[in-house]
């Protein structure tokens, strides 16, 4: 366990707070929470035995005031980098090379019903790509698709936009991004060529959901949804529409900072905080067998 010999809170909340004030999406909303923490600090709520309460207790404070589920101070057992970002990649290229790169599961079901299970994370995509459209492409045959994630955490907005390439016709304006920097917009399209063979846009087409599924697995579901591409089975997923970055401010402790905003063309709104609700409500561990069912009744019909 880090004692407090080794971590002092103080200089943890005021990193905290200067990438708070400097890079959080909502200034307003950084500002307040800044006197939060500040405040909090103050009163002796952070003298605590270790980073691991150290990075509940901040976190509950962070996600106070919006709810935002992106913003946290996380700890990590092993010592992580300095370098921005460098505490997730590091966990997340572990995860890659023991997920076959994010695509754990594929499967022929009956009636010529496919499988395509998506997790942990839909991976940066110049690591994903090749496993990703080998598992798209091999399920390109198929009378109709079943996507699971309910196991997906999130990942790399451009893996969403490379998945949903594989499952439409024509490029598509699939969501765009706000981002305080600069006051950019970003706009993501599926590409007008993918390599392999696209699924495409005219079979059947069914997300599982369930209340793990978070951030940009979201976002797929989310996009294929308000495009009327695909129906959304399983429960309500959690929530996370923020883009984030992550920042080191103890070997044991990450600061994750979203920088941007989802807007989808279509509902000009995103699935921050209600998550995405799904067309056909059903618990998770259902959400496989009703699929396969509305597949099967659809291709009969």
């Amino acid at each position: 366990m880090t004692t407090l010999t080794q971590l002092q809170p103080a200089p943890v909340i005021d990193e905290t707070v200067r990438l708070l004030t400097e890079q959080y999406v909502f200034p307003e909303v950084a500002e307040q929470l800044a006197g939060l923490l500040r405040r909090r600090l103050s009163e002796g709520a952070y003298d605590v035995d270790g980073a691991e309460e150290l990075a509940r207790l901040v976190t509950a404070d962070l996600q106070s005031l919006n709810g935002d589920r992106h913003l946290r101070l996380k700890h990590h057992a092993d010592p992580v980098s300095p370098k921005e970002g460098a505490a997730s990649l590091d966990a997340m290229r572990r995860e890659f090379d023991t997920s076959l790169g994010g695509a754990p599961r594929v499967e022929l079901l009956g009636g010529g019903v496919a499988v395509l299970e998506l997790a942990p994370m839909l991976f940066p995509l110049e690591w994903a790509a090749e496993p990703l459209s080998a598992a798209l492409t091999l399920v390109s045959r198929a009378r109709a698709l079943i996507v699971d994630l309910r196991g997906n955490r999130g990942g790399d907005p451009d893996t969403v936009a490379f998945v949903c390439s594989y499952l439409v016709d024509e490029r598509t304006h699939l969501n765009s991004m706000y981002w305080r920097e600069g006051e950019r917009r970003e706009q993501s399209w599926s590409l007008p060529h993918v390599p392999g063979a696209r699924f495409g846009g005219s079979k059947p087409l069914y997300l599982l959901s369930g209340d793990s599924t978070f951030s940009a697995a979201e976002e797929l579901a989310y996009d294929l949804q308000q495009l009327g591409r695909a129906v959304v089975v399983g429960e309500r997923t959690r929530g996370g529409a923020h883009p984030c970055k992550g920042w080191t401010v103890h070997p044991h402790l990450e600061a994750t900072v979203p920088v941007g905003r989802a807007v989808n063309p279509v509902s000009g709104a995103n699935w921050e905080g209600t998550g995405v609700q799904p067309d056909v409500p059903c618990a998770a561990a259902d959400a496989l067998d009703r699929a396969h069912a509305l597949a099967l009744a659809r291709l009969a019909g």
